[in-house]
């Protein structure tokens, strides 16, 4: 039996650590996600494409090409996207202040809600250095990391072919080690720190793969999450609401986007 896809509309969309060209990479689930939201705005808040892991070794698979084509299309058709490129993709960097195609780059940018609050909108890397950052958590080469990201894939892969829904397990294994919990709770401080310098009202960053929306140093602090691990993004409904949200692996129509259990919507 045939559905017909349902379209969710948004103000803005924020979208972070797509991590194309990556094993890892829920390209499927981020394909799908794409094709049933429409936004006026469309940011990509960094490692969108992991140019870093694609030196290493070549991974470029239909669903991601498809992704990055649906994001050119999107532009295309009068979306506003802009890239602000991260860590993975920093070569992109040498392009801030053009375009690619129809897509801005920016190093960073300040997005304005409806309801007028200043969004300070950025990478989140920079951070890695204020903050005593252990060495296993620095990037998605290291040899850590990947082997908790294999688990997570042969894990989910199981639950698959049992019908079970998708399990963060990646992210789950590393909230058990405290020393990652302290450099996270550090590096969010440390970001919302910043924003409070800068004059603005808040900030939406990437990086470190952790979903979140808080008020951190006065400041309202959203971390728009990853698609290796949480497969979130963040959503600016037309009054200025924002809510985390997050993909749906079932692919079953109704299911494609549903809000994080564990964050409470901020307006």
């Amino acid at each position: 039996m045939n559905h017909e896809r349902q379209t969710a509309r948004f103000r803005a969309v924020f979208l972070s650590d797509l991590h194309l060209g990556f094993k890892g990479c829920n390209a499927t689930a981020a394909l799908e996600l794409l094709r049933t939201i429409e936004c006026e705005q469309l940011y990509l808040v960094g490692d969108i494409i992991d140019i870093e892991s694609l030196r290493r070794s070549w991974f470029w698979p239909p669903a991601h090409q498809q992704v990055l084509d649906l994001l050119f299309a999107k532009a295309r058709a009068g979306t506003r996207v802009v890239y602000v490129p991260g860590n993975h993709d920093a070569d992109l960097r040498k392009l801030c202040h053009s375009r690619l195609g129809n897509i801005e780059i920016a190093r960073d940018c300040v997005h304005l809600t409806a309801d007028g609050r200043r969004l300070w909108v950025t990478h989140g890397d920079e951070f890695d250095s204020k903050v005593d950052c252990p060495a296993w958590l620095t990037g998605l080469g290291n040899v850590l990391y990947d082997f908790i990201l294999l688990l997570d894939r042969h894990c989910n892969a199981w639950r698959r072919a049992r019908g079970l829904p998708y399990f963060a397990l990646a992210s789950r294994l590393k909230g058990l080690f405290s020393t990652a919990n302290r450099y996270i709770a550090d590096y969010e401080r440390a970001v919302a720190r910043r924003t409070r310098e800068l004059g603005h009202d808040g900030v939406v960053c990437g990086h470190i793969h952790r979903p979140r929306i808080a008020t951190l140093e006065g400041v309202l602090y959203c971390n728009d999450g990853d698609w290796v691990e949480s497969c979130s993004v963040l959503v600016e409904t037309a009054d200025g609401r924002l809510s985390l949200m997050a993909a749906e692996q079932e692919r079953a129509p109704n299911k494609l986007v549903r809000p994080l259990p564990d964050t409470v919507p901020t307006n």
